[in-house]
């Protein structure tokens, strides 16, 4: 078996692993189907026979009523059976689906495939720059979450960056969770269980003020109910005038009808949340009893175990609950939840219930969503095994990089380069080069490994030493015409913000790509200089792309800035491009070149 320097397996390893257990899933899906099969026959050739026996039992009165019963009482056994091997089939094909999708990532097939967040991009200052949520963007790539608690939780991550502990902490946690498989595994499946991984509706309901039924009204629904009981048997024993036992349920169902708003909402308001306890208490379950070693990791678990009384044995008490309120719609059972006063208790437990442990849900969730999305990361680092994890480290801004490459572009695509930003480094870098030289895709890849240098995901470099880091970028400016604006002026707001943005109090990284192309030379020549020298001055590290070679004076005017570039040539009437930066300024422009390639006459 082939591995990387450290021991970690390689590419090839993970997807023979990927591709091993896929065909053991299968070869069980198989196994359940067949057995399906004989079960669905069975039942079939019972149901056949019950309506045989019974005919014989009780119109030809040939044979014993056991007959019928015993096999009414065997259907039932495979009934139930049947069932348990439908959710196990079920469950089979989620696995299955889990390194379908898996193997879909490794030959980058993944794009457009997934749940994308794309509702992740609203509000957000450079994540459609960056592509880091939508279609082909880094949250698709990551994304193996299924529940909307993990989603948002690896959401945030990408959305801003965390301190340089708590990066360190995720980083310890990721490598621990990157070996274990099986963990993975069974968080994925269980997750997937829910169409959409429903987790709002609970929180919400969690968070909602419970009814705060006195706790004299317990007691009194359950004296209550058990004076019917007693008046039931009194009646049947003819000991005393059955006028009492109607005149008794009268008093008790008007006395539970003073609360019966209140019963009746809490009855409602449970009925949606309920659809989420048993996803909720598997995935608590699965956690519960998993071992970890990394602080983070010990954390979430002490987290859950903190009450004394795991969360997933709780939310099974809540379950039951929920069970018995659903039992009062049988058409049998209902008449006699009616007078035992089930619905009233039923909905006086459920109220205890959320005002014991409705606070303790949110923080249940944020262990899912935190487990979930550290999974993500996990299967990230897991299939990309000779991407490293960033040196994080205090103090200066610094961007530190080797053989940096795009993450969500295929190796055979992705060309690396070495950019050094910060600390005795160029603090900005003014970077040259004609049409389509790779310019942009420069920016995107600084700045998408740092987004996931500081969600704590390894990077595609040969190693990266980054600090932490505000994100500032221009790589995306279009005008609005629901606004107003002209794409000149929502780019100078936008720079307005990121020149706020390098005040804070952590150092800003920005990514500025032709800036201000929508003016005139002169003015743009001006602005520009007066920009980056104000983030410069800020203690701002980044870089700027331009096609006006004017712009490349700037580096002579402004202290810790550099020139460099992209180069191009024309092969047989075609540009060709080796994405590879140097120093220095381009020295010619191929725009000339390409509109006389495609048959322009200039």
């Amino acid at each position: 078996m082939t591995s990387t320097e450290d021991g970690r397996p390689t590419t090839d390893d993970c997807r023979a692993e990927y591709e091993r257990r896929l065909s053991e899933w299968r070869a069980r899906i198989a196994v359940l189907d067949r057995r399906h099969h004989l079960y669905s026959n069975a039942r079939l050739i019972l149901a056949v026979a019950g309506a045989l026996l019974l005919w014989q039992a009780f119109v030809r009165a040939r044979i014993s009523p056991w007959w019928p019963i015993a096999d009414l009482l065997l259907f039932a056994v495979l009934a139930v059976a049947h069932a348990f091997l439908l959710q196990r089939a079920e469950r089979s094909r989620r696995a299955e689906a889990v390194y379908l999708r898996g193997l879909d990532r490794l030959a980058d097939r993944w794009a457009g495939t997934g749940r994308d967040g794309a509702r992740f991009l609203e509000g957000h200052s450079y994540a459609r720059d960056l592509d880091l949520f939508g279609r082909g963007s880094l949250f698709e790539r990551l994304n193996t979450a299924r529940t909307e608690a993990g989603e948002l939780t690896l959401a945030e991550w990408i959305r801003a960056g965390a301190p340089a502990d708590e990066v360190r902490a995720r980083q310890a946690s990721v490598a621990e969770l990157r070996a274990r498989l099986d963990f993975r595994e069974d968080v994925a499946v269980l997750a997937s269980e829910s169409p959409v991984g429903r987790t709002g509706a609970l929180a919400t309901w969690a968070a909602s003020p419970p009814a705060k039924f006195p706790d004299a009204l317990r007691v009194g629904l359950a004296a209550a109910a058990a004076v019917t009981v007693a008046l039931t048997w009194l009646t049947y024993r003819e000991a005393v005038w059955s006028g009492w036992f109607v005149f008794w349920v009268l008093i008790e169902t008007g006395v539970a009808a003073i609360w019966r708003h209140e019963i009746h909402h809490v009855l409602h308001a449970i009925e949606t949340p309920e659809r989420d306890l048993g996803l909720l208490s598997a995935l608590l379950a699965r956690i519960e009893r998993e071992p970890f070693a990394s602080p983070r990791l010990n954390g979430l678990r002490d987290t859950l175990l903190a009450g004394g009384v795991p969360p997933s044995r709780r939310i099974a008490r809540l379950r039951s609950l929920v069970s018995w309120a659903d039992s009062t719609h049988n058409l049998l059972f209902g008449p006699i939840a009616h007078i035992l006063l089930v619905k009233p208790q039923i909905a006086v437990a459920i109220d205890r219930w959320q005002r014991a442990n409705g606070r303790a849900i949110g923080d249940w969730l944020r262990v899912v969503g935190d487990v979930e999305a550290l999974s993500a990361l996990a299967t990230y680092t897991f299939e990309r095994p000779a991407d490293p994890f960033p040196e994080i480290v205090d103090g200066r801004p610094l961007f530190e990089g080797e053989a940096v490459a795009h993450p969500l572009l295929p190796d055979g695509v992705s060309v690396p380069n070495d950019v050094r930003l910060g600390g005795s480094h160029p603090h900005a870098i003014v970077v040259s080069g004609s049409n389509m030289s790779g310019k942009s895709t420069l920016l995107r890849t600084v700045g998408v490994n740092v987004v996931l240098s500081l969600a704590g995901a390894p990077v595609r470099a040969a190693n990266l030493r980054v600090s932490p880091l505000v994100l500032g970028a221009t790589l995306r400016i279009e005008d609005s015409l629901q606004e107003g604006h002209s794409r000149f002026y929502t780019e100078i707001l936008r720079l307005h913000h990121i020149v706020q943005d390098a005040r804070g109090p952590v150092p800003l990284l920005f990514l500025l790509d032709e800036i201000l192309h929508g003016t005139n030379s002169h003015d743009r020549r001006i602005g520009a200089e007066a920009v980056v020298r104000g983030l410069v001055e800020l203690g701002a590290i980044g870089l700027v792309t331009t096609h006006d070679l004017a712009l490349t004076e700037l580096p002579s005017r402004l202290p810790g800035a550099v020139n460099m570039h992209f180069e191009d040539r024309l092969e047989n009437g075609r540009m060709v491009f080796d994405y590879r930066i140097r120093n220095g300024v381009v020295e010619h422009s191929n725009a000339i070149a390409l509109m006389r390639a495609i048959g322009l006459d200039v």
